[in-house]
């Protein structure tokens, strides 16, 4: 079998404890993240990541996202970066040159997108607008971000932040100053961006 061509290079987070892990190849399915807190949830048959599981063995990891073609690892606060990185490098080198797993077959199979064709003509506006216009910047940050609900009647929009986003000091700032004007100008029923569960 040949051995995969495996490249890696990091990059920092605007959160300090969080670092991106960007590999020349897709992880990944389109469109899709995932998110572990805990090294319980790398075992959830929605997300199972033999990957994820096997990175927790770090001692100073604290949470995995994987998305795209990265993966952004947040560490403890006692742990430097610079003690570290060589390791995980190393650790996923070798990893994908095996051609070990990144996902269980049934994490694939469980989370092909469906487009909703319930969605209102606003909804479907919010979404292409995270897609087209945010989705690409919290990615370069290391992050992810995702529709979860929109108000009509209050005008509020839920998101999910995770990656890197999550616990980072500026993701508050981001949200309101970044996201929630982008949002209110291009969609005009859109009063507020609230996120869920950073």
């Amino acid at each position: 079998m040949l051995q995969r061509q495996v490249m890696i290079y990091t990059e920092l987070s605007p959160n300090p404890n969080s670092m991106k892990f960007v590999l020349n190849f897709e992880l990944a399915p389109e469109g899709l993240s995932f998110d572990y807190p805990t090294i319980a949830s790398t075992a959830e048959e929605s997300k199972a990541s033999p990957l994820a599981g096997d990175l927790f063995q770090f001692p100073f990891i604290r949470r995995i996202f994987i998305a795209s073609n990265f993966i952004t690892i947040t560490k403890d606060d006692e742990t430097e970066w610079e003690d570290v990185v060589y390791d995980i490098k190393k650790f996923l080198k070798i990893f994908f040159e095996q051609n070990n797993l990144v996902f269980a077959q049934k994490t694939i199979d469980k989370n092909t997108l469906i487009v909703d064709a319930n969605d209102t003509a606003v909804i479907a506006k919010i979404k292409s607008t995270l897609d087209q216009y945010v989705r690409p910047a919290v990615e370069s940050d290391g992050g992810a971000i995702n529709f979860a609900s929109f108000d009509e009647i209050s005008g509020q929009v839920k998101v999910y932040l995770q990656g890197s986003c999550s616990g980072c000091p500026s993701s508050t700032i981001t949200l309101k100053d970044g996201i929630e004007r982008l949002l209110k100008t291009m969609v005009p029923e859109v009063k507020e961006v609230v996120a869920e569960g950073i």
